[in-house]
């Protein structure tokens, strides 16, 4: 079991917090994070780059003069890419950088990317997160309070209007409910911020990992 102290919105410590890390994965897998996150960068590229090869430009095929005997350089037809106007020697195509992986894998790719956070200390649990109104002033108090001056994700219990609305100015602060993060998301900020409530949900749905054998 693991022992995290959750903090009050004033970043006092009320309390602590016990966690089994067998439900986060037990230990973590570096290669598993690393092939969720190459997965999730894979997906955010577009891939509509395009670009015209010796066959989309016009211009005769013909060669423009003969092999030997002219005293210039060799050259093919007009359409070749040391040419002005002519097609480029590897032309770019619309590509599918899509990854996919398993629903239990991405599962426990998240699960595994809290639990790096628990024993990097780099976790923090409030007990409960409401602002009374949107306000990005307090949203920053909170923060300053709980010493967090760097890259931030919030992962709330539910999407609270108020706390989005309020954290959405701040330029290195990220929140999102909980159901919503994954490996990506985690690993991409320095600090979780996490409310009890939050991080309860997502034990609910962990299952424990059985223990890998050694062969």
């Amino acid at each position: 079991m693991i022992e995290i102290p959750i903090y009050s919105q004033k970043g006092e410590q009320v309390g602590n917090f016990s966690v089994d890390e067998a439900l986060l994965g037990g230990t973590v897998r570096p290669a598993l994070l690393k092939q969720a996150v190459v997965m999730y960068h894979a997906n955010k590229r577009q891939g509509t780059v395009q670009t015209k090869g010796r066959g989309d430009v016009e211009g005769s095929t013909k060669k423009l003069y003969a092999q030997k005997h002219t005293g210039n350089a060799r050259r093919g037809n007009i359409r070749t890419n040391v040419m002005k106007g002519g097609g480029m020697a590897f032309a770019k195509r619309p590509r599918d950088f899509r990854q996919d992986m398993p629903a239990k894998q991405r599962r426990l790719a998240r699960n595994n990317a809290i639990l790096a956070k628990i024993q990097s200390s780099s976790l923090k649990l409030l007990d409960s997160f409401t602002l009374a109104a949107p306000k990005t002033k307090e949203m920053a108090g909170v923060l300053k309070a709980l010493k967090l001056d760097r890259s931030v994700l919030i992962a709330t219990d539910a999407l609270d209007r108020n706390l989005f609305l309020s954290a959405r100015n701040i330029e290195h602060a990220k929140i999102k409910p909980a159901a919503e993060i994954n490996a990506f998301d985690i690993l991409g900020s320095r600090t979780l911020l996490m409310t009890k409530a939050a991080l309860e949900g997502v034990l609910k749905t962990a299952k424990p990992s059985r223990p890998r054998t050694q062969t």
